[in-house]
């Protein structure tokens, strides 16, 4: 059975854990290397980009992060999970750093500050009626690379992509009961 990782270093974890709950999938939470190398598959939650980059090279998470990412294990991200998704970062953290694997770049906080926080209906490939996005300080992707598949856009910012085994959201679906775009990633990757 494929076991489902949950970074639990900030954010949005329980949320994403019970999604997965509801799906019927083995979850865990992710702190330690021996965690995430027990992971057949990654999910990096909403919350505060600079403060998982932080605590990942703390733990010294961030380079077996990179290794597995890079090495093929399926992954999702939102809002700050997209951000150390992205292999290129603008307006970051004085040194920030990310996992990377996923060829965009990516604008952190591009939809403004919290008090721009937004929701919006948004049609995503891969699934029939439309999602209910809620953006909170989300980043948008800037730039694409070959081989990365837009499957949502608000306005002209795309914000959900997939590229092969990993996928990226600008905003939060750990937030609400509509778990549709979890089973597309497991779906699609594992």
């Amino acid at each position: 059975m494929t076991t489902i990782g949950v970074l639990a270093l900030q954010g949005d974890v329980r949320e994403h854990l019970a999604a997965l709950d509801r799906l019927g999938v083995k979850s865990t939470s992710v702190r330690r290397r021996e965690e995430l190398d027990a992971c057949d598959a990654l999910i990096i939650p909403g919350g505060e980009s600079t403060t998982m980059w932080r605590l990942a090279r703390t733990f010294e998470l961030l380079d077996p992060l990179r290794e597995r990412v890079r090495g093929g294990m399926p992954a999702l991200g939102t809002c700050a999970g997209m951000v150390l998704l992205a292999d290129r970062l603008l307006d970051g953290a004085e040194g920030q750093e990310t996992i990377g694997g996923l060829d965009i770049t990516v604008r952190r906080n591009a939809f403004g500050r919290q008090t721009e926080s937004f929701e919006t209906d948004l049609e995503v490939t891969g699934l029939d009626g439309s999602v209910h996005g809620v953006f909170i300080r989300a980043p948008w992707v800037e730039e694409i690379g070959d081989g990365v598949e837009v499957l949502a856009s608000a306005g002209e910012h795309p914000v959900a992509v997939r590229q092969d085994q990993i996928m990226a959201t600008s905003f939060h679906p750990e937030v609400n009961a509509d778990d549709r775009l979890h089973r597309l990633f497991l779906d699609t990757c594992c």
